[in-house]
């Protein structure tokens, strides 16, 4: 089977940049997609014009012929998150890629960790997808190109890493922290 090449994760492009106070009809929900379904049910969304994001990190890896391959994979297999009216969800049931749908609560918190990991993955450096939330430091990166950014400090392969997480699925990234310089902040 061919690699296909990268596709967009996001519709429209300033989905996230949005403060969602402009039409109260909007709402978020997260889609858990049918297995292996999450490329196939953007592009429906995409052709559909509904908002929509499902983060895909770069993954290299070697042929059996010892050729490196390039693919782009779910951040988080499963699930796309979709934002629009109740109709634009009944829509995104009818795609016939979607298993159920859960109801975001709290669609502030859900943006603000959505754009922390875009910001992580348009940085290009290497992403551990990270499962659960381990207990541990919060801090915030001081310099670079990633100042600003918050997180949680775990140990990984021992080193020290940086967790940015998607409260909501209880799932997130992490990031080598070896060249930035960090601050514990209190929370």
């Amino acid at each position: 089977m061919p690699i296909l090449p990268e596709e967009p994760d996001i519709f429209p492009e300033n989905l996230l940049e949005a403060d969602g106070d402009e039409d109260p009809a909007l709402r978020w929900w997260a889609l858990y997609t049918l297995p292996r379904r999450e490329k196939e049910l953007m592009r429906r969304l995409r052709a559909l014009g509904l908002g929509h994001y499902g983060p895909l990190v770069k993954q290299r890896g070697r042929t059996p012929k010892g050729r490196i391959r390039t693919s782009y994979i779910p951040l988080f297999p499963g699930y796309v998150f979709l934002r629009g009216t109740e109709a634009d969800r009944y829509q995104a049931m009818t795609t016939n890629c979607v298993s159920r749908w859960l109801d975001v609560d709290d669609a502030p918190g859900l943006v603000r960790d959505l754009r922390q990991i875009r910001r992580l993955i348009r940085s290009d450096t290497p992403l551990t997808p990270e499962a659960r939330i381990q207990p541990g430091m919060k801090v915030r990166i001081r310099k670079g190109s990633l100042a600003g950014m918050e997180g949680v400090v775990v140990k990984r392969r021992g080193g020290d890493r940086l967790l940015v997480v998607v409260r909501f699925l209880q799932q997130g990234a992490s990031i080598q922290l070896e060249d930035f310089e960090v601050e514990r902040i209190d929370g």
